[in-house]
């Protein structure tokens, strides 16, 4: 833990941390405060599903595309931009009396728009510690984005039930322009400079290295999203219970990230950590109970940090320093297209054969994420002792000889 406070104390670490947290808080507390708005409006889960599927098929789309922007443009007016037009789109559903299609739509919009805080956070990273203090900063980073989905579910749970859904997500909202005018005035975010990438949109995705986290960061967060909706379903949106075990579930991924964040990163890492996320999942399904659901998904939870600490590292290694925006763009892309299908799927399932079915998809998700890295782990770099810092850009240097 010693090692983690000095990072804390590296100029600039804390308070980027900080301000990245807090612009992106309403991802822990969105999905939640949409599926109780959206499923008391219309009484379906699906519907619920198709909506949210929708907003995270736009993040997927933007997700490359506005984090290359940042090399061309710079960060802070990309995001700012961002932030203006999602924020309005995110109000407008909450408050204008939409149908399922038009919900969808305006969905898709927020985001399309959804600000690139985290390919941003990712590549300020490397510039503000040195190569040892990479790889903790990663697994430091992604166990403290866990109090996203520690305190979101259950405030979005709280707000939803006892003032109303509306609130919920409103006050999302104010976190996302709060968060977003603390990170873009940060100094690192003025002093950080992305190179821009002399490579076509999506070349980076050939590095098998990226592919894999890609494919992998899917799978995780498809099972996550998955889970998310079964628990919603088995207490009903008018119980804080769903909230709090979605809570224990960010607990133990919180309690992961910290225990393994120094764990050497070998070639089976990913998939043992996946493992870990597998077994909770299954066991999970065995028995609806609130006390039974949370021990299990605090367990599912403990591989859920590590597994994404590894997934940067792998990434951060691998590509060079104008091309790591693009990657955790790409994997950012994964991720919110694993949450759309993930949701759907766990909707129509809950509808078809009940709450339990959910889980099963998202253990299925968890399954093929331990499969994948394990048949795929010669792409799989081994980091033990070595430096994951990006590749530094280089260009030719002409010589005059005399």
């Amino acid at each position: 833990m010693s090692s983690y406070w000095t990072l804390l104390k590296t100029p600039g670490v804390a308070r980027l941390i900080g301000a990245q947290l807090t612009a992106r808080f309403p991802f822990g507390m969105l999905s939640l405060a949409f599926l109780i708005h959206i499923e008391a409006l219309f009484d379906s889960y699906a519907a619920a599903g198709l909506v949210l599927a929708a907003m995270s098929i736009g993040q997927a789309i933007a997700g490359p595309l506005t984090s290359r922007l940042m090399g061309r443009l710079g960060m802070r007016p990309v995001i700012i931009a961002t932030m203006a037009v999602c924020t309005a789109s995110i109000v407008a559903m909450a408050l204008v009396p939409l149908p399922i299609v038009g919900l969808m739509i305006v969905g898709f919009v927020a985001g399309l728009s959804m600000p690139p805080i985290q390919p941003a956070v990712r590549t300020i990273y490397p510039k503000v510690v040195n190569s040892r203090q990479l790889a903790p900063l990663f697994s430091l980073d992604a166990s403290a984005q866990e109090i996203i989905w520690v305190l979101g579910p259950v405030i979005a749970t709280f707000v939803a039930i006892q003032v109303s859904s509306i609130a919920g997500i409103l006050l999302a909202a104010f976190f996302l322009v709060a968060g977003g005018i603390w990170f873009v005035v940060l100094p690192e975010v003025g002093r950080v400079r992305i190179p821009r990438s002399r490579r076509k949109l999506g070349v980076v995705l050939k590095k098998p290295e990226v592919l894999l986290s890609t494919v992998v960061g899917f799978m995780l967060v498809a099972a996550c999203a998955a889970v998310e909706a079964g628990v919603v379903a088995v207490f009903g949106h008018g119980s804080a219970n769903a909230g709090w075990v979605l809570g224990i579930f960010a607990v133990g991924s919180l309690i992961g990230g910290l225990a393994l964040g120094h764990a050497p990163i070998g070639p089976w890492a990913l998939a043992g950590r996946m493992l870990i996320v597998t077994i909770g999942l299954a066991v999970a399904a065995i028995w609806l109970n609130f006390w039974w659901l949370s021990g299990a998904l605090l367990l599912a939870g403990i591989g859920i940090a590590p597994s994404f600490a590894v997934l940067f590292g792998i990434v951060s290694a691998s590509v060079k320093f104008s091309d790591t925006a693009e990657a955790y763009g790409w994997i950012g892309t994964g991720q919110l297209i694993g949450a759309a299908l993930g949701s759907a799927l766990a909707g129509f399932a809950i509808d078809h054969s009940g709450a339990a079915s959910a889980i099963y998809v998202a253990a299925g998700f968890a399954a093929l994420g331990t499969i994948i890295p394990a048949l795929g782990r010669r792409w799989h770099p081994d980091l033990r002792g070595r430096d994951v810092s990006p590749i530094p850009d280089t260009e030719p240097i002409s010589i005059q000889v005399s």
